[in-house]
């Protein structure tokens, strides 16, 4: 049996279509129909139940998948153990990461990164933490990086980095008249929040209960999808946003945005690595270092991303 013919079963069983799998593999949707009927034709057995345009998978299907996902992990570590012997990293990097350490921590760690392991194939999921969590679970990722305050059982997480969420206002609004708020006083004032399932949500969520708070109790306007989509409604609007610090510096610097200070409410956390429990794919465990080694580097040049390492 191909490695090929494997991969093929696995993007159409995770994707539940054939032309989603097509997308892809980038091959032809005839070439995965019939890659996927060699199969069923070598088990004598359907692994798909067709009704009209959508597809499952049989019992033999599910059988199927779970023995795949352990053998095509296998297929990548054998690619970057054989490599290894010649001191060459190769293989393929599959990572999943919350849209704030997406956006604002990530990019300059994978150029330097891609710099160093060019053979390295790198492809990143850009999502809220609660997706990628359901990723690695799913198996669609190596590693993840999440800002969540909500850990699940079955995974490992360890910190690589400190973060604090801050309230923020345009310095154009009237709010930025104040230089602080106290916690009764920020129930009235409007707010634009990151939306349900994000890390950052969480961690807000959990900052507040701690203060026998509600956030059902908050004058919330409106939940957004990215904290760049927050900063543009900030800009526009006499609103307050509470945002990760990692994504604020360059408006702070410039005097675009001002922190107002909540008198007994202070949000820190951690962005964390995470990763299924037990056996650890080897190119995952590189990136991590790297990015250890990347963090005491910029430290010890006085970066502030340095600073907040753990």
């Amino acid at each position: 049996m191909s490695d090929f013919r494997l991969k093929v079963f696995y993007s159409v069983a995770k994707n539940l279509s054939f032309t989603k799998a097509s997308q892809e593999l980038f091959v032809s949707q005839p070439a995965i129909t019939k890659h996927i009927r060699e199969l069923e034709s070598l088990y004598q057995t359907r692994l798909f139940n067709r009704l009209g345009n959508t597809i499952s998978l049989t019992e033999s299907g599910n059988v199927l998948l779970e023995h795949c996902e352990r053998i095509l992990a296998e297929y990548r570590k054998l690619e970057y153990d054989m490599h290894l012997l010649h001191n060459e990293y190769n293989g393929q990097l599959r990572l999943g990461a919350s849209t704030t350490i997406a956006q604002y921590v990530l990019p300059p760690i994978l150029a330097a990164f891609t710099e160093k392991y060019p053979k390295v194939s790198v492809s990143l999921i850009d999502t809220n933490s609660r997706n990628v969590e359901q990723a690695l679970q799913e198996h669609n990722i190596d590693l993840g990086m999440v800002e969540g305050v909500f850990r699940l059982p079955n995974l490992k997480y360890e910190p690589f980095l400190h973060d604090e969420l801050v309230p923020v206002v345009c310095t154009s609004s009237a709010l930025a008249k104040k230089d602080s708020l106290t916690l009764d006083e920020l129930k009235d004032i409007p707010l634009v929040l990151r939306e349900r399932g994000s890390g950052t949500l969480d961690a807000i969520e959990m900052a507040l209960s701690e203060q026998g708070i509600k956030l059902s109790s908050m004058n919330v306007r409106l939940y957004l999808g990215s904290t760049e989509s927050i900063k543009q409604f900030l800009r526009n609007s006499s609103t307050m946003g509470i945002i990760s610090l990692q994504a604020m510096l360059k408006e702070l610097r410039e005097g675009e945005f001002k922190i107002i200070d909540i008198n007994g409410l202070q949000i820190k956390r951690h962005f964390c690595f995470v990763r299924a429990q037990g056996q650890e794919e080897a190119p995952a465990a590189n990136f991590i270092r790297f990015v250890q080694s990347y963090l005491k580097s910029r430290k010890a040049a006085g970066d502030i991303i340095g600073k907040m390492m753990v």
